[in-house]
């Protein structure tokens, strides 16, 4: 494989490898020159610098919500549970990026490093700078024409691993990368069905009924998710279930089983102080609280191991088999709640790579817990060399073409991502949410803050109808949802694809984020409730439309439809 690691400087010792069990480098030849690389030790930490084409493109970073191609931006790779601008900030940064020319690079560091993405140098030209005549003219991004340099500082470090890959397409390029932390995630094809989550006030009689209203009405729902209510505190987390809503906890898990249904539970790492496992975590926690609860430092294989058989015994060994693992991120710069970068823990991590590493950890530590018993659960955070574990991002952020771009671009950086479905302001609206949705790994409905327990309750008999037709969609899916993460497990192809992966050498897809590969070959084109006609472009490839069979030229098209646009590549 055409990979190879070059070391710089001393490197770091609490970096995402070490804490990746699966982790496995096979060097290869690459043609990348190492020479070309600049580094230096600064007062700030360790830079590195070595030139780009001028038309080279650069895609990755992690979940970025807010931008697609990144050449020419500044981007700070910090965990932020409310990116808000394309700063780079997000729920899951990953140092790896790829380019059109057919190359990633991953620096192995859980700091919330700086990427200049393709800045000149004195005396290199730009692109003309004498015709702005609007303020957004002015501060946009030029082109350059000329060798164009990436410029990244790993804050507080004296060196960093960095990794070179190399294929044909940047489908192979990423494949690689995903290889490198031990090949895709395995997940049960009940995973793959839709779940939905309950109203967070919810008791054990709702449930059951909402239970018994799906399958009286023929709603395809494969899993329950309760919200916080289930357990006795919450933001922080006491693990204990709340018997005044929930009298009868083991006895509804088995018979929601018992129905076909599976059940997630929602839940945050925060240890409050009346947890049963307060006063064993607290040796293994940092120094500074959440919400009044410990921050577990999960690095720990002790850690791990408390937390993990107080679940088993109480939760997985009742029937639950999944969890929503919650505000694992962070909230810095907009909501104030989080541990400072400055936090000490046990394992050596400060706060600032704890952040990097906590939700990758957390995600280990519940997969201890369900003790090699299958799952597909949610995260709010995660990281580099990720994509082994069987988890998928969401976001409290809320605008539906964010979410579709985060599905073009999860697929750069070993992480999963759900469009989910949670309040909506018309019932237009609601359709096209549950079409994003339907096409993404994840077909997820949250209605934890639905006051009419389903959101296709608030408009008609015929709105559930409808909603009951995508999810019969949904389930004519998984068979092929599923052979595209066998694939993902055993060579690192990611189910969801820009179109850049793919067609790497078609300039037309170098600014497409909203349309993506799904599966193997279906060409996925959301659209929002803003309007009924989008342009859609299908690269070169013989394509029919995927509910009408119709043959459908390559190129672009413009689109009008109450539908999702779906193609597939014979």
């Amino acid at each position: 494989m055409p990979t190879k690691k070059l070391t710089f400087g001393t490197p770091e010792t609490v970096v995402p490898s070490r804490y990746c069990p699966t982790f496995h480098y096979v060097e290869g030849k690459v043609s990348f020159d190492a020479s070309t690389v600049i580094t230096e030790k600064t007062a700030r930490g360790f830079m590195l610098d070595f030139p780009l084409d001028a038309d080279e493109q650069i895609y990755g970073f992690g979940l970025q919500l807010k931008a697609f191609n990144h050449k020419g931006k500044k981007l700070v790779l910090r965990v932020n549970a409310d990116p808000i601008k394309d700063t780079g900030d997000t729920h899951a940064p990953v140092p790896f990026f790829v380019t059109s020319h057919k190359r990633g690079f991953f620096f192995d560091t859980a700091r919330a490093a700086e990427f200049y993405c393709g800045y000149p140098r004195i005396n290199q030209r730009a692109g003309d700078g004498d015709s702005a005549d609007t303020t957004d003219a002015l501060y946009a991004t030029r082109a350059a024409v000329d060798t164009t340099w990436m410029n990244i500082l790993i804050p507080g470090a004296a060196g960093v691993d960095m990794y070179v890959f190399e294929g044909d397409t940047l489908t192979e390029v990423v494949a690689q990368y995903n290889m490198l932390a031990g090949g895709g995630c395995e997940v049960p094809d009940w995973g793959l069905g839709l779940l939905f989550r309950t109203h967070h006030d919810i008791t054990e009689k709702d449930v059951l009924e909402m239970a018994n209203h799906f399958v009286e009405h023929k709603m395809p729902v494969a899993t329950l998710g309760l919200e916080p209510g289930w357990q006795t505190k919450h933001y922080s987390c006491s693990y204990n279930i709340n018997r005044g809503n929930f009298p009868h906890f083991e006895d509804m898990v088995k018979q929601l089983r018992e129905m076909g249904f599976h059940v997630n539970l929602w839940e945050q790492c925060f240890v409050h102080p009346s947890s049963p496992i307060y006063d064993e975590m607290k040796p293994y926690a940092g120094d500074f609280t959440v919400w009044d609860g410990l921050v577990p430092d999960y690095t720990n294989p002790d850690a791990r191991k408390i937390f993990a058989d107080w679940h088993r015994k109480t939760l997985i060994e009742k029937g639950v088999d999944g969890f929503k693992a919650d505000e694992c991120d962070g909230s810095d710069y907009t909501g104030s709640w989080s541990f400072p970068y400055t936090a000490k823990f046990p394992g050596g991590a400060d706060g600032e790579q704890m952040h990097a590493l906590l939700g990758a950890m957390y995600g280990r530590t519940v997969l201890q817990a369900l003790d090699g018993r299958p799952t597909l659960s949610e995260i709010r955070s995660m990281g580099a060399l990720a994509a082994p574990l069987p988890f998928v991002l969401y976001s409290d952020l809320y605008d539906h073409t964010d979410f579709i771009r985060g599905v073009v671009n999860s697929g750069f950086s070993g992480i999963l991502w759900t469009p989910e479905v949670r309040s909506t302001a018309s019932e237009k609206d609601l359709m096209r949410r549950m079409q994003t949705t339907v096409f993404s790994v994840h077909a997820l409905v949250n209605a934890w803050n639905c006051a009419e327990v389903c959101p296709w309750f608030i408009y008609s008999k015929q709105c559930e109808d409808k909603v009951r037709d995508l999810l019969h969609v949904r389930e004519s899916l998984i068979p092929r949802l599923s052979a595209a993460f066998s694939r993902y497990h055993k060579t690192g192809v990611p189910p969801t694809r820009a179109l850049v992966m793919d067609w790497t050498d078609d300039p037309e897809t170098y600014a497409i984020d909203d349309e993506y590969m799904f599966c193997d070959n279906l060409l996925v084109a959301p659209l929002t409730a803003a309007s009924d006609t989008r342009r859609v472009y299908l690269p070169a490839g013989k394509w029919v439309n995927f509910f009408t069979r119709e043959p459908v030229q390559a190129g672009w098209h413009e689109v009008t439809t109450e539908d999702i646009p779906v193609y597939e590549l014979q």
